[in-house]
């Protein structure tokens, strides 16, 4: 098989290796599916617990507040195969230090911070203080505060 040597690497129609591509739709399908609904859920929580100190025993204000905070907890975790499937994506496409690149692992990490240390944590005090019928929702300014800062970090 003269003039025959293996191929190393399938590309696809454009040159773009398949294995490229798989990670770049992993990773656009990640930030779509995990990260929408974490934007939403938190944009929503601040709302519900105005609501849920408005209406003192409405049990289906606090199912809605646990709903949230659930969804806002669960699809965090999941999220995470957005940066993992990013960084594979940038490998693969050898621009691991390109600076957009820097700025988009620092942008993502400041807005990971943001949500597992300032609003997960603070949805679970503003759960339990919406469960005393007597407690404050001062608690959902900042919420929403965060949640915005949050929204702006991903959505960039």
């Amino acid at each position: 098989l003269e003039g025959h040597r293996p191929a190393t690497r399938h590309p696809g129609s454009d040159g773009t290796p398949t294995v490229t591509k798989l990670f770049l739709s992993v990773h656009v399908l990640a930030a779509i599916l995990a990260i929408g609904p974490v934007a939403v859920a938190a944009s929503m929580f601040p709302k519900a617990l105005r609501y849920a100190h408005s209406n003192p025993g409405d049990g289906e204000a606090l199912t809605t507040l646990r709903v949230l905070h659930r969804i806002c907890r669960v699809y965090a975790a999941i999220g995470i195969a957005v940066p993992v499937f990013g960084l594979a994506t940038a490998s693969s496409l050898g621009v691991l230090g390109d600076r957009w690149l820097i700025t988009s692992i620092l942008l993502t990490a400041v807005a990971a911070t943001t949500l597992a240390l300032l609003i997960l944590p603070a949805q679970d005090r503003a759960l339990a203080a919406a469960q005393v019928p007597s407690s404050d929702s001062g608690s959902a300014g900042q919420l929403a505060v965060l949640a915005g800062v949050f929204n702006l970090l991903w959505g960039r």
